[in-house]
């Protein structure tokens, strides 16, 4: 027997925790989506864009056999919790660097860093397919699969309680996590489709203008780099904007002419963000901006000096002198213990 491991359900952003007992309720990891399969013989571990991620996580392929009591196809997040006992939290860093060409590597941060498994969806057991079947059915056979498993195995909590949901949505982020996920307990697994529901954490900040990439297309803005400043006073890289439309990204490039930095024979100065494992072939270069020129942004958390996800643009903020966008005016989150959401 070999499970077909399908696309993953999907969801879509909504501002609040919807209220009334259709929904069910779970932490939203910040991890690699994963399709874990354990046919009787072999695991396979499938990700959301559909790139093989078996290779990168060999402690996880030994464990699910020795965890898993019959063959089944689950579907979970991949994290991996680094800091001393009591503060531990949810280490992205860590998690990316495992996407690593060199099979060496690969072992010896398994063995440093070892990920887990958090399971949310059963989508076979044996060689029953329950896709058909309602959430809650769904949820009830992954609670029986996965009771009393050991780490690096573990099963996501729920709560039919908003009150809860948006309590967690509130403590959780000190632990890493980035939003509560709801989820119709009558619904069926619809793969590819955005049917369940996310809530995250919506900021703002005022931020710093210190350089653009040309759009793939070679025409027009493709994204902002912004900035903002350190308690020493040194501009930081915090992220990019982008999500312009065609005719917007044409219009940036006028408006952030006046700003663009130039050298002696008068070209354009360009420089490079540096680069990560998800960026080996990619252009990560961009024209220098004069930073004089300050926006507001919408974004959801920080991780480590950097925002997590891409930011979106709000409004420019010409009221705004740059040197007052500091890190200061970002909000600060309470620690909160993951080993207090796992358990």
């Amino acid at each position: 027997m070999r499970y077909d491991i399908p696309a993953p359900m999907l969801a879509k952003s909504v501002p609040t925790v919807p209220e009334g007992d259709a929904y069910l309720f779970e932490p939203k990891w910040d991890g690699f989506r994963v399709l874990a399969a354990w046919d009787g013989e072999s695991v396979e571990l499938g990700s959301r864009g559909a790139k093989p991620l078996t290779r990168y996580f060999p402690e996880l392929v030994d464990a699910l056999p020795r965890l898993l009591p019959e063959p089944c196809l689950i579907d979970g997040e991949i994290v991996i919790p680094t800091g001393p006992a009591g503060r531990q939290r949810l280490d992205w860093e860590a998690l990316s660097q495992r996407i690593h060409p060199a099979a060496s590597r690969v072992a010896r941060l398994a063995d440093e860093t070892p990920a887990r498994i958090v399971a949310f969806d059963l989508l076979a057991l044996d060689d029953r397919d329950l896709t058909a079947e309602p959430f809650a059915a769904r949820r009830a056979a992954l609670e029986n699969l996965l009771r009393g498993v050991a780490a690096p195995l573990h099963l996501t909590r729920t709560t039919d309680d908003p009150t809860l949901a948006r309590r967690w949505l509130a403590e959780f982020e000190g632990a890493g996590l980035d939003g509560v996920i709801a989820k119709r307990r009558a619904d069926p697994y619809q793969p590819g489709k955005r049917t369940m529901l996310k809530i995250k954490h919506a900021r703002t900040a005022d931020v710093v203008a210190l350089g653009y990439r040309v759009h793939k297309s070679g025409t027009g803005v493709g994204s902002l780099l912004v900035g903002l400043y350190d308690g020493d006073g040194e501009l930081r890289n915090v992220g990019g904007v982008s999500a312009f439309t065609d005719a917007r990204r044409r219009e940036l490039v006028d408006e952030l002419a006046p700003l663009v930095e130039r050298d002696e024979a008068g070209d354009a100065v360009t420089g490079e963000t540096e680069r990560s494992r998800f960026t080996a072939s990619k252009d990560v270069s961009f024209v220098r901006l004069r930073p004089e020129r300050v926006l507001e942004v919408r974004y959801d958390q920080l991780e480590g000096a950097r925002f997590r996800h891409t930011v979106q643009f709000e409004r420019w903020r010409p009221d705004r002198d740059a040197r007052s966008c500091t890190f200061a005016q970002l909000e600060q989150i309470a620690d909160y213990d993951l080993a207090d959401v796992l358990d």
